[in-house]
């Protein structure tokens, strides 16, 4: 179609920015120090870049272009709130982290008062979600009477795919299953975990503090529409697991059906808590 969009004037463009700051639709960037009108289809054609340019190297003109596209604008506009949070956040964490490691240097030291840098990898380094919280674990390997075991232990995975957002709704394997709704790092986390929880279940896996992905609708429509028996939900003792457990109580409720269900936590050493 031929609309009104915007024609950039790369030789008088001086590279200053200020248009790209002033596009709320995020069309124009920086492309080798000179503004770019990156896709077509997010000009509105109001022109809020044109006062902005000091060197008025930007007009209107008429030529074929792709039509306004708003939803592809809202869409990038999100994403980017996204990752500016999303780096902002780690900013906030790598400061606090080192900002806490050097309070925490007076407490290693070693006979003479000096710093013991070997002291480093045990030093806990804090921030605002205890499931990021660095640690080493140490097993007591004692009573571990399948150290020695030389044989391949063999998968309980009878299905696939397992990732929550992945699963279909409908398949054939949810026919009279038991569902696991397991956390990713409880997998890691549990020795055992195959033989405990997999068998003779189906698997669904997911992390609410990494996905974003409405984890209520898809476990609802996929407990509604399948004759599940019952659902066992497994999920590690840090709080953001807490958002796993209750998109699958609440999938349950909304289901209306009554179904058998317990959940069981592991802790980050590997013990069953409850």
């Amino acid at each position: 179609m031929v609309r009104r969009v915007i024609e950039i004037d790369e030789e008088a463009c001086i590279g200053c920015g200020l248009c790209a700051n002033a596009c709320h639709e995020g069309a124009i960037g920086m492309v080798n120090g000179k503004a770019k009108l990156m896709r077509d289809d997010y000009c509105d054609g109001f022109g809020d870049c044109l006062p902005a340019c000091p060197v008025d190297a930007i007009k209107f003109i008429e030529r074929e272009a792709a039509a306004y596209d708003e939803a592809a604008v809202l869409a990038a506009k999100k994403a980017k709130e996204t990752a500016n949070k999303l780096s902002s956040a780690m900013s906030s964490i790598k400061n606090n982290n080192a900002k806490s490691k050097n309070e925490m240097k007076d407490n290693f030291t070693d006979a003479n008062g000096n710093y013991s840098k070997n002291r480093d990898a045990d030093m806990i380094e804090p921030c605002g979600c205890p499931g990021t919280r660095a640690q080493t674990i140490i097993h007591d390997n004692s009573c571990n009477v399948n150290n020695n075991v030389s044989e391949k232990i063999q998968s309980e995975l009878t299905q696939w795919p397992v990732q929550i957002q992945l699963l279909p709704v409908t398949a054939p394997f949810y026919n009279n299953a038991n569902l696991l709704i397991a956390a990713d790092c409880t997998a890691y986390a549990y020795g055992d975990f195959h033989r405990k929880f997999v068998k003779n279940r189906v698997v669904l896996v997911g992390c609410p503090k990494l996905d974003d992905a409405d984890y209520q609708s898809k476990l609802t429509a996929i407990i509604s529409q399948n004759d599940i028996k019952s659902v066992t939900i497994v999920r590690m003792e840090v709080p953001c697991c807490g958002g796993l457990e209750n998109a699958a109580k609440e999938a349950l409720k909304a289901s209306g059906k009554f179904i058998p269900w317990q959940v069981v936590t592991i802790s980050t050493d590997g013990r069953i808590l409850d």
